[in-house]
């Protein structure tokens, strides 16, 4: 397939997201979009801002994130307009260190539960729909991903989660991505292709794995995209 007809494809798919977000940001106040400013995460946003300017967009501060990650953000944010709202854990860096030690190399389900997870999901708790970048292609863990679901939070109540980029590639994302002229954050630049916080992120040690450099293999999911088990 030539790089032509690649976009001409893009081009198509961005239109079905185009519709799919329609049909619930428009008009809508109960609908957030989270952001780790990862390339698809901008491309949803930069798509939903279209439909709603002021859509709630959520970034989980950990408090561990790269520098350039947290410059990149301020520019979008400020350069788009962003409704952009932060969720900070409940203890600052210092304060957990000071309690815990590094988490991170100690105990790095816990400091995602503490920094990540119990942040969004008490934030996510006060929305009907929550949008997501996730795809399919990034991880062994989503391959079963599905385009819209309902997702229960702990205690119980259930949004609807959309991931309008399940089915889409890498590829699509970027060229999509330059289609719409958004600019990409700079540390894919150095070779990395997952980005998260910087303790838990390296370069990739797997090439046929984007999500091989995060937590030094040690796990695969921070655990925001794991479902509540079901109350009794």
């Amino acid at each position: 397939m030539s790089a032509a007809e690649i976009q001409e494809q893009v081009k198509a798919r961005l239109d079905e997201v185009r519709a799919a977000l329609a049909r619930e940001v428009t008009g809508q106040q109960d609908v957030c979009l989270t952001c780790s400013f990862q390339a698809e995460d901008v491309l949803l946003v930069k798509l939903a801002i279209a439909l709603d300017p002021k859509i709630p967009v959520l970034f989980l501060d950990t408090g561990y994130h790269f520098r350039e990650t947290y410059e990149y953000r301020d520019r979008i944010a400020a350069e788009w307009g962003l409704n952009l709202i932060n969720l900070l854990p409940a203890k600052t860096v210092a304060e957990q260190e000071a309690e815990h030690g590094l988490l991170y190399q100690s105990a790095p389900d816990q400091c995602c539960k503490l920094r990540k997870v119990e942040p969004l999901f008490k934030a996510v708790a006060g929305f009907r729909v929550w949008i997501t970048g996730l795809r399919r292609e990034q991880a062994k863990s989503r391959a079963a991903l599905e385009e819209s679901a309902m997702f229960a939070l702990p205690g119980g109540k259930q949004v609807l989660k959309l991931a309008p980029l399940a089915s889409w590639t890498t590829r699509d994302v970027w060229y999509a991505c330059e289609e719409l002229s958004i600019p990409f954050l700079p540390l894919y630049e150095r070779g990395y292709s997952s980005i998260g916080c910087e303790p838990c992120t390296s370069l990739p040690l797997d090439p046929g794995d984007p999500r091989s450099g995060r937590w030094a293999g040690r796990k695969v999911e921070c655990g925001i995209h794991i479902e509540a088990a079901p109350t009794r």
